[in-house]
């Protein structure tokens, strides 16, 4: 048999990787895991309950959020079989196919998660700057056509960097460095040249994630003029205080994902389960954080969490 596998002619099983080191401990480690996915799953699927039933919160903050708790459930759904699988059963195979679905999806909610926070960070700007016609510039439509674009452009960026991974061959390891699928990690196995698949994903991720991350830069340094604008003290904070829950949101979405990426670049003699954590963080904080700081920070969004919880207590 010759030692190059095509994905065309030979079917793959790629293996997963736990924690490096301490496969002795994963029944252990899942716990925390497990405790991470419910509270992303519940958390987020809460939010998207309230917005959706509550007609009070029907407005563009709250449509944006609901975007943002969608592509946060993506996230969670995509690696919880595969994370919680290893963990649990030590189901470390993934055929092919299905390592390139699940590849695609990440990338794909990581767009879409990285593409919300620069709306949100629009939708800041003109309720600060222009708040008596905040609600004419983001209409329903226009938030619906918002929507829709980050689809498409998360669909048609990430298409081709996925479906170019089936023209290589795989004759190295096939053990992937991770509890999921990722893009470079699949690289690094084949045996032909990929520099154009390095080209494209980082074209892909910079045209996205990148350029998204400066026009929210770009946002807040037009806000905070705005801010620094206004007379009154108090109004001043009144309206910076609107934006905290959105700075951490993005800080703690672009400070996981960044660090990723350098590791992948630069860290290569840095030990395997560093690799391992910052990559389940990129994947799991901000689906568990969101909900919390939004909670915490939003008064309506807390009302009708508190409003639930009380309902629940008075029934039993």
């Amino acid at each position: 048999m010759s030692t190059f596998q095509n994905t065309t002619f030979s079917p793959i099983t790629f293996l997963l990787t736990g924690i490096p080191g301490l496969e002795a401990f994963h029944a252990w480690i899942s716990i925390p895991f497990c405790f991470l996915y419910v509270t992303a799953l519940s958390g987020n699927s809460l939010i998207l309950f309230i917005i959706i039933t509550q007609p009070s919160l029907h407005e563009p903050m709250y449509y944006f959020l609901s975007m943002l708790s969608t592509s946060d459930l993506g996230l969670s759904i995509s690696t919880v079989v595969t994370m919680l699988g290893i963990f649990w059963f030590n189901a470390r195979e993934i055929s092919f196919n299905a390592c390139l679905s699940q590849m695609f999806f990440i990338k794909f909610f990581t767009v879409m998660e990285s593409s919300v926070l620069l709306a949100m960070a629009f939708d800041r700007f003109v309720a600060i700057s222009n708040p008596l016609r905040y609600t004419t510039i983001l209409t329903d439509s226009r938030i619906a056509q918002i929507g829709g674009a980050i689809i498409i452009r998360g669909t048609l960026m990430l298409t081709p960097m996925v479906a170019l991974l089936k023209r290589l061959s795989y004759c190295h390891s096939h053990v992937l460095h991770h509890s999921y699928c990722y893009h470079p990690d699949v690289m690094k196995l084949s045996c032909t040249d990929t520099r154009i698949n390095s080209a494209v994903g980082l074209t892909a991720m910079i045209s996205t994630v990148g350029v998204d991350s400066v026009f929210i830069i770009f946002s807040y340094i037009l806000i905070i003029k705005t801010v620094i604008s206004i007379a009154s003290p108090e109004e001043r904070k009144k309206a910076f205080s609107t934006c905290i829950s959105h700075i951490i949101a993005v800080a703690i979405f672009y400070i996981p994902l960044i660090s990723l990426s350098f590791v992948h670049r630069f860290g290569k003699r840095a030990p395997a389960y560093v690799h391992t954590m910052i990559a389940n963080t990129y994947l799991l904080i901000p689906p568990v954080m969101n909900p919390i700081i939004y909670s915490v920070k939003t008064k309506q969004i807390r009302r009708v969490m508190l409003k639930i919880l009380r309902s629940k207590e008075t029934e039993f």
